[in-house]
């Protein structure tokens, strides 16, 4: 048995974050932090490592568990607004939330990150063009560090809190007590650990399990949306306009058919496509680099349906994860095609891959994805490519690549306070994994906010 006084289970942006704060603030605490993945170093996927060509379902995920959690190895983009990537702001004000996301800005700096720049929407032409066609760009500033400098980042802030905050990986926690004021934790090791209090901040990945333990506990939970769609990858020339502008465009439609939202997501200018696991299912996303020397001459993003269900389903979830189970069923991982033989209703296949102008930079099944996103949000996503070419010619091209399926898993909202405390005293909820948060910006700030409120009670 060991004894605590807080214990954070999980190291993504939250976790690290708060570790960071607490170490600044020297709180007079005995502290743990746990982790399902590894340390930072140890955070090798065996697709990028050269070893396979596809993903191998490594459990746990070195792309999305370990320390940093999944923001680690992407693409390090701090988007730093209340306009989107979550719901801070509504628990703790919209200028404590700005404010707390300039400070995780000014420490990224601090630690490394001062040579990316700063973009912003305000200002820019592209407002007034997007306004223009029927489209809607959402404002924001964003500091892009790239995957080579976001790591470096991160082992920097793990060197400086090492000393004060004692971290364990590979390590689950299997069940939560309360026993009067202390919380009784078991993990995976068999061990018991005895703590006053227990910050969950396991990120998306982590979803399952903080439901588990607020269903446990009687904590209301609110299902959230969640997102499908694409990883769109064109030549980064169709795009070069935009990101030299603003870097991360996060632009809205809404269709003409269904009147339904969509919007570019992750964009990754001279990026790379790449795989994910989550819980076990493969899914697409996108990355990119801060040095030259590992740009492609590709850009990617997302183009994503917002799907929200009313009684009786109530598992959002488990709707993107059966789409994305029968992609995988289909292409054995991540789907590839054309843009040009999806609206003309054909496969595609490696006779077609091999005559596209576009060289796909991950390696993925040529099919048809028609057979795997339903009819509804494969329109929205067509009608919305077309809608983006008006802005940047050649979007819509023949040789435009999109793999599938992209799905943005949104963690049901657990009830928490301005403290982010649920209704078990000392049980708290930080991160994208408490459903407030969902962008690397926003978690990070959940973090120190909740480290500066337990700083006073120690």
């Amino acid at each position: 048995m060991r004894n605590y006084d807080v214990l954070i289970v999980g190291s993504g942006a939250g976790g690290v974050f708060m570790s960071y704060e607490l170490t600044k603030l020297d709180v007079n605490a005995k502290i743990l932090m746990l982790d399902k993945g590894a340390e930072l170093e140890k955070r090798i996927c065996p697709i990028k490592a050269g070893k396979v060509e596809n993903c191998i379902r490594c459990n746990p995920c070195h792309i999305m568990n370990g320390y940093g959690g999944a923001g680690t190895l992407s693409d390090g983009k701090y988007n730093i607004t209340n306009k989107f990537g979550g719901d801070l702001h509504r628990f703790i004000g919209e200028k404590e939330a700005l404010d707390l996301m300039e400070y995780v800005d000014s420490i990224l700096c601090s630690m490394g990150g001062s040579e990316a720049k700063l973009y912003s929407t305000e200002n820019s032409d592209l407002v007034t063009k997007t306004l223009q066609n029927n489209l809607h760009l959402l404002d924001a500033k964003v500091r892009h560090l790239g995957t080579d400098r976001n790591v470096k980042i991160l082992a920097r802030m793990f060197d400086y809190a090492k000393d004060k905050i004692e971290m364990e990986f590979y390590t689950t926690v299997t069940d939560v007590k309360k026993d009067g004021e202390e919380f009784i934790v078991t993990t995976n090791k068999g061990e018991e650990i005895h703590c006053k209090k227990v910050v969950m901040a396991t990120g998306r990945s982590g979803s399952k399990w903080i439901s588990k333990v607020c269903d446990e506990f009687g904590i209301e939970q609110k299902k959230n949306r969640v997102d499908i769609g694409v990883r769109v990858e064109l030549p980064a020339v169709i795009f070069k306009h935009i990101t030299d502008d603003v870097y991360e465009s996060k632009i809205v439609y809404k269709t003409d058919k269904y009147n339904d939202m969509v919007r570019t997501f992750c964009m990754n200018p001279y990026g790379e496509v790449v795989s994910e696991n989550t819980n076990g299912i493969i899914t697409v996303n996108g990355h990119s680099y801060s040095d030259p020397k590992f740009h492609t001459e590709n850009t990617n993003f997302a183009l994503l349906v917002s799907n929200k269900f009313t009684k009786p389903f109530k598992d959002s979830n488990e709707y993107g994860e059966s789409i994305a189970r029968l992609s995988n069923m289909l292409g054995g991982g991540i789907i590839l095609q054309r843009f040009g033989d999806l609206v003309k209703g054909r496969r595609s296949s490696d006779r077609r891959m091999e005559k596209c102008f576009t060289r796909p930079t991950l390696k993925a099944t040529p099919g048809d994805l028609s057979l795997v996103i339903p009819k509804r949000q494969l329109d929205d996503i067509i009608e919305m490519i077309y809608a983006l070419d008006k802005i940047a010619p050649g979007t819509a091209n023949e040789d435009t690549l999109l793999y599938g399926v992209e799905v943005k898993f949104y963690n049901s909202k657990v009830e928490v306070n301005q403290n982010l405390e649920t209704k078990v005293k000392g049980l708290y909820a930080i991160g994208d994994g408490s459903g407030v948060t969902h962008s690397l910006s926003q978690a990070s700030a959940s973090g120190v906010h909740l480290a500066r409120v337990l700083a006073k009670e120690f």
